[in-house]
């Protein structure tokens, strides 16, 4: 039942010259990234965490009012990359899970305690997420020797590799990404992601070489709530008003890929 086998992805993008992906949190979110002009989702929950695996029901209804690829975080915590035996388990039943609705594929990661990829334990998440896509998240940020973490994910078979160049943003990691590419070749696709904008995405692109970019494009939603408690919060940590939701925003979608589209 998956819907996009790689070689039917990477055709159905082919028309566009840089490919651009929205990571969205909601419906709202996903339907936005669409109408934006977005090449494909990918479906988080807690964006403000980095990204964690999402609801069997969000991505169900997200995939019942988009036509475009939908990708899926497996992350079953936020924090580190090194997972125990039975968050192995948990990422395992969550694939099924989502394999069942026939997403065009996932986003997985899972470092080892050197911080070199896990190649004894990610392969079981690469086999029971096949045929779907790939994607290497961005834990290749954290590793320790990039080029070889590069090579090991390419020999597992992953289609992308989501990375910053392991700097704050892309846009700083430029001179890396143009790197990861040249190592890359037709063998992975290289997703630059971090803090992409429509005002820094043609250097990103034009500096590094690469075809993918990820981002969110979102802006702050004002909540409809007439009736606010002010004294009690939900969120523990960085404080973060009930009041305002972040969303993705249609335009800033469409600027971003109409700018993506500009480079030269």
């Amino acid at each position: 039942r998956i819907r996009y086998t790689a070689a039917a992805s990477f055709s159905r993008l082919a028309m566009d010259r840089v490919t651009v992906e929205v990571c969205v949190e909601s419906v709202e979110s996903a339907v936005a990234a669409e109408q934006g002009g977005a090449n494909r989702v990918e479906v988080c929950a807690a964006l403000s965490e980095g990204g964690l695996t999402p609801s069997i029901g969000l991505v169900k209804v997200i995939m019942s009012k988009v036509t475009i690829p939908v990708m899926v975080m497996i992350r079953p915590r936020s924090g580190d990359f090194l997972y125990s035996d039975e968050e192995v388990q948990v990422m395992l039943h969550d694939i099924e899970a989502f394999k069942a609705l026939g997403v065009a594929g996932f986003v997985i990661g899972m470092l080892d305690q050197k911080g070199t990829v896990d190649s004894v334990r990610l392969p079981s998440l690469v086999s029971a997420a096949r045929p779907a896509l790939l994607t290497f998240h961005r834990a290749i940020d954290m590793v320790g020797d990039r080029r070889s973490a590069l090579e090991q994910i390419i020999s597992l078979g992953f289609d992308y590799v989501l990375t910053s160049g392991q700097q704050a943003t892309a846009l700083d990691g430029v001179p890396a990404l143009k790197k990861m590419v040249e190592q890359g070749g037709h063998r992975i696709r290289i997703v630059a992601g971090g803090g992409i904008t429509e005002n820094n995405v043609q250097r990103v692109v034009e500096g590094s070489g690469v075809t993918e970019v990820h981002c969110s494009a979102r802006r702050t939603k004002e909540s409809a709530m007439a009736l606010r408690n002010s004294v009690v919060h939900m969120s523990a940590g960085v404080y973060q008003s009930e009041y305002s939701i972040k969303v993705t925003d249609k335009h800033m979608v469409e600027h971003i890929v109409a700018a993506a589209q500009a480079t030269s």
